[in-house]
């Protein structure tokens, strides 16, 4: 039963990141997109949303975070052995 527990973590986080980070980067270009404004069809123009480009500047910083702290985290042993810095108390150090 530990196998499959440790295949179904693997799986769910497989899932989490492979797909839900790149889904939440296109809500956030869809947020950006919008309420950037832009010209109709017709000629009329539409005033920018800036609550709209807002919630998109965090999701693009959210993704950002997500990718920092998973390349830290890959290489949290090398920092700690070349600079001393622990950059995650909780996690086990080699």
């Amino acid at each position: 039963m530990e196998t499959f527990e440790a295949i179904l973590k693997v799986l769910v986080i497989g899932l989490v990141l492979g797909a839900g980070l790149p889904a939440v980067f296109a809500i956030g270009l869809r947020l950006y997109a919008a309420g950037s404004g832009g010209i109709g069809d017709d000629g009329s123009t539409t005033a920018p949303n800036p609550a709209l480009k807002a919630a998109g500047a965090f999701l693009f910083l959210l993704i950002a975070a997500v990718i920092v702290v998973g390349i830290l985290w890959i290489t949290r042993t090398t920092i700690n052995y070349h600079f001393g810095v622990n950059l995650f108390p909780f996690a086990p150090v080699k």
